[in-house]
C-alpha cells in the first residue's frame, strides 16, 4: 500500500466485508430480543444495511473496482461478543436486551468511524459522488445509534435494572 487510493480501497473492502457480516448477524439479534421495538429496530436496520451494501457496490463501481470484501477482524470480534452474550444470557429478558443494545451500538460506532474516515478521504480527493453515497450511509448509522440510545434510556435499561 503506497497511496491514499490504496488505503481507501483497503478500508472500503473492510467495511464491505463488515456490512455483509452484519446482514447475517442482525436477524439473530432480532430473534434474541425480547422487546418488540428493539426486535423491529434490528429488522429495520437489516433492510437499511442491504441498501448500504448496494451503495458500497456503487462506490466500487465508480472506482472501477470489483466489489470485494477483506476480512475485518474488528467486526468478527464484535459479532463474537454478541454471540457470547447470547450464550451467557440464554433466556429472553430486559437484561439480555440491554446487552444486545450494547452490542448493536459497538457495531454502529465501528461503522461510523469507518464511514467518517472514508468520507473525509473522498472529500479530500474531491470525489463528490462517493462522498454523497458514504454520507447517506453514515447518516443512517448515526440514526440507528441514536435510536438504540433512546430505547435503552427510555425503557430497556429501566426494565433491566428492575429485573436485577
Amino acid at each position: 500500500m503506497k497511496t491514499m487510493d490504496d488505503l481507501f480501497l483497503l478500508t472500503l473492502k473492510d467495511i464491505y466485508y463488515a456490512e455483509r457480516q452484519i446482514l447475517k448477524a442482525l436477524p439473530k439479534m432480532a430473534r434474541a430480543a425480547q422487546n418488540e421495538t428493539l426486535k423491529q429496530a434490528f429488522l429495520d436496520h437489516r433492510e437499511e444495511t442491504e441498501g448500504q451494501v448496494e451503495r458500497l457496490q456503487e462506490v466500487f463501481q465508480i472506482l472501477g473496482k470489483r466489489a470485494q470484501g477483506k476480512t475485518c477482524e474488528a467486526i468478527q470480534g464484535l459479532i463474537q461478543e454478541c454471540e457470547e452474550l447470547l450464550e451467557d444470557a440464554t433466556e429472553p429478558s430486559a437484561v439480555r436486551d440491554a446487552g444486545l443494545i450494547a452490542c448493536g451500538q459497538a457495531v454502529e460506532h465501528y461503522e461510523m468511524a469507518r464511514y467518517g474516515t472514508l468520507m473525509a478521504w473522498a472529500e479530500a480527493q474531491k470525489k463528490a459522488e462517493i462522498v454523497a453515497l458514504l454520507k447517506a450511509t453514515l447518516d443512517q448509522e448515526k440514526a440507528a445509534d441514536k435510536l438504540l440510545t433512546q430505547m435503552a434510556v427510555k425503557t430497556i435499561h429501566k426494565e433491566a435494572l428492575k429485573a436485577a
